[in-house]
């Protein structure tokens, strides 16, 4: 055996025994073992820590009441909240479905107009910063966004990052999508979905195309769980903050898929002073999984 090639299996050897001790482990499971360490380190990062511990599931009208103390009390503004709901929106999406690495990845972001179509057009920016080819398709005109997601807008046009509306040259998703990112609505759904909402939801679950939703499923009731005609089908799904008390319903759980929680800066003593007690669940990580 040459030099050069005991001296490319010595630094293999030291880079994976660098992987080994970043995620504190004195072994890996064979099938891991055998990748390369570039691979090997994009497929650890992909599985984020579970989290088991005190955890209140919170329905609609708490989560209000959440969003508007953090605010009023705090003087945490919902452009702050967005911007962490958008960058854990991003996050996710890189290490669960692009390989921990976007560059030139094709990834179409579904924007309604509130709050949860800001957060997956900061997602978006994100994504984009970090090399993906990204395509926002709107569920409605410019002119009908207004307030924080106008913002978000208007800073995705100032990027040129290019916008569609589900008409005839977007029926056919374009090829090498790599992800679907669902932010058309949250919990301010009232009832089925409706008009271009509904008839993005079908389109997105006819793509065959992993689809990643924010907060909750468009179409799945964010108190109750029921899962509406139409309702996106998410192969996962970030909620925000606290789980929504409609993931306990299994229907709902089904449409969601694998269940991530992410931080966007709501104080524990606010929670506390709700009568929520959480325990440290962003201590280690922004993002965790629920096994609900």
């Amino acid at each position: 055996m040459s030099t050069s090639s005991n001296s490319r299996q010595a630094s293999t050897r030291r880079d994976y025994l660098k992987v080994s001790a970043a995620i504190g482990a004195s072994f890996l499971p064979a099938s891991l073992a055998a990748m390369e360490p570039a691979n090997l380190m994009s497929k650890l990062t992909a599985n984020f820590e579970d989290y088991s511990g005190l955890l209140p599931f919170v329905d609609t009208a708490q989560m209000m009441e959440i969003d508007r103390l953090v605010i009023k009390r705090y003087h945490i503004t919902l452009v702050q909240m967005m911007e962490n709901a958008g960058r854990n929106l991003a996050n996710l999406a890189r290490h669960r479905f692009l390989d921990s690495n976007p560059v030139a990845r094709k990834v179409i972001v579904l924007a309604g107009r509130g709050a949860n179509g800001g957060g997956s057009m900061v997602a978006a920016r994100h994504l984009r910063n970090w090399g993906a080819d990204i395509t926002v398709m709107l569920a409605a005109p410019p002119s009908e966004f207004v307030d924080t997601p106008a913002r978000q807008l208007k800073i995705l046009q100032s990027l040129h990052i290019p916008f569609t509306t589900l008409g005839g040259d977007c029926i056919e998703l374009p090829k090498q999508t790599a992800l679907i990112v669902d932010g058309l609505v949250g919990y301010g759904l009232k009832g089925a979905p409706r008009g271009q909402i509904r008839d993005i939801i079908h389109w997105a679950n006819s793509c065959e195309t992993s689809i990643l939703s924010l907060d909750i499923p468009s179409g799945v009731d964010s108190t109750t769980g029921e899962v509406f005609n139409p309702a996106i089908r998410a192969e996962a799904t970030l909620t925000l903050a606290l789980p929504k008390k409609g993931l306990a319903n299994l229907q709902a759980q089904e449409a969601a898929g694998e269940i991530y929680l992410a931080d966007i800066s709501v104080p524990p003593e606010l929670l506390l002073s709700l009568g929520l007690e959480v325990g440290p669940v962003f201590a280690r990580s922004e993002i965790v999984r629920l096994r609900i």
